[in-house]
């Protein structure tokens, strides 16, 4: 079994900071891709941000210069660094990991519970 737990979230005012983790855990072998995905208020979940294995990484261009996504792999987990929030960026946030699983070696994408930000004055 694997899952990932997210953690982090909660109510910010507009123009400051919020930091979300997610560490992965059970029977993983290898992760390639760690992201984070939002959905807003009757909305569609859409792409905020990806970091593949080697580090690279991929931004909505809403986010893009705001936000930074990193991972340790060593912990199992990725961050996502939230900066000059705005009113728009209030949503669920879930986090996401491509990952091998041990023994069986299937792969699996898996996806976090989701955790709330509230962007509010």
């Amino acid at each position: 079994q694997v899952q990932l737990v997210e953690s982090g979230g909660g109510l910010v005012q507009p123009g400051g900071s919020l930091r979300l983790s997610c560490a992965a855990s059970g029977n993983i072998l290898s992760i390639n891709v760690m992201g984070w995905y939002r959905q807003a208020p009757g909305k569609e979940r859409e792409l905020v941000a990806t970091i593949a294995g080697d580090s690279s990484t991929n931004y909505a261009h809403s986010v893009k210069g705001r936000f930074t996504i990193s991972r340790d792999n060593t912990k199992k987990t990725v961050y996502l660094q939230m900066s000059s929030l705005k009113p728009e960026d209030t949503a669920v946030y879930y986090c996401y990991a491509d990952i091998l699983t041990r023994i069986t070696f299937v792969r699996l994408e898996v996806w976090g519970q989701g955790t709330l930000v509230t962007v509010s004055s």
